[in-house]
């Protein structure tokens, strides 16, 4: 292995660390005996045990925060690690909206480059990244250059969370330091999504809805039928964009990544953006009345008809199934 050090942001979750935090640890010990993560909250030495369980001998832990937002907190104490122990060759982050707060905090910091929208990490004589382009049609390879650790930002579901069988890692305190105005943010008040069932990101089923379903009522089809599947309902941004359902639910570049076992795709076209985040799942169902649609390109099971009898007949087998 050429990449010496791997610094890994993991970020807390329940008593746990988030799957994105689990599938970094995982390759980063695939390309590095020495893995470190980094960390915060009040649940150091609990982390710590899962950490060790997915490849980190050390974990830094910079503590509960107060009530304040992540990112300023710790890019500060990221930076001063780098100034007592010396920099990794790299410091991986989640594509989180904490994450990227603590990548481009740090950046400045360190006055070094990020590479973000990574979905490739490899040891080639030196870390090498790679970044789809074009909507995902095209794959690019980067490698930082110059002195001081490469900060890259890595979307969900590029790797596998697996445990390696480690003992729990080592837990290191790390020293905030002051921050002067730059911790004048604080976190006042903190709402939870409501959802039943799995997370969309976490799902072995996903059936998501797009345009096709006509209206927003209709959308009720396909929280059905994920709920009669177990799975999750997903959508595409044309519908997230016309108000119909919230954010969380978009799969695509610019909402989840998701790589479920099944995929439906009810009424779907298959935009390049939406199939950047779903082209992963290992079977993908498209349902559309166009023959001709984008998704069925990448589909393994198609059907070409009106979603609006397709799905209500899905509905009914399910129930009928019991």
């Amino acid at each position: 292995m050429t990449v010496a050090t791997i610094w890994v942001v993991v970020e807390p979750s329940n008593g746990s660390l988030t799957t994105t935090s689990l599938e970094l640890l995982s390759h980063a010990r695939t390309l590095s005996a020495a893995v470190a993560a980094i960390t915060w909250g009040e649940n150091g030495a609990q982390v710590a045990s899962v950490a060790g369980e997915y490849g980190a001998t050390t974990l830094y832990d910079v503590g509960a925060l107060n009530g304040s937002l992540p990112g300023v907190p710790v890019a500060s104490a990221i930076a001063a690690l780098v100034a007592a122990h010396g920099a990794p060759d790299a410091i991986l982050v989640p594509t989180s909206y904490d994450g990227r707060d603590i990548a481009g905090r740090l950046s400045a910091r360190l006055d070094r480059p990020v590479l973000t929208n990574v979905t490739g990490l490899s040891d080639e004589g030196g870390l090498v990244t790679e970044h789809p382009v074009f909507g995902g049609t095209q794959t690019v390879k980067a490698r930082f250059t110059g002195d001081g650790p490469g900060i890259v930002v890595v979307r969900a579901k590029s790797f596998v969370a697996e445990p390696s069988g480690g003992v729990g890692a080592a837990v290191v305190a790390a020293p905030v330091g002051d921050l002067g105005s730059e911790a004048g943010a604080m976190i006042t008040k903190s709402h939870v999504e409501e959802r039943t069932g799995p997370k969309l990101e976490e799902a072995a089923v996903v059936v998501s809805g797009g345009r096709g379903l006509g209206e927003a009522d209709k959308y009720a089809l396909i929280e059905e039928a994920a709920k009669l599947l177990h799975g999750a309902a997903g959508a595409s941004r044309a519908i997230v964009d016309a108000g119909w359902v919230p954010y969380s639910h978009q799969v695509g570049q610019t909402g989840k990544t998701v790589k479920p076992t099944v995929y439906i795709a009810c009424g779907i076209s298959g935009a390049t953006q939406h199939m950047v985040g779903m082209k992963g799942s290992k079977n993908i169902v498209a349902i559309n009345k166009d023959p001709d649609a984008p998704i069925f390109q990448i589909a393994d099971f198609g059907v070409v008809g009106d979603v609006h009898k397709v799905l209500p007949a899905l509905i009914a087998a399910l129930k009928a199934r019991g």
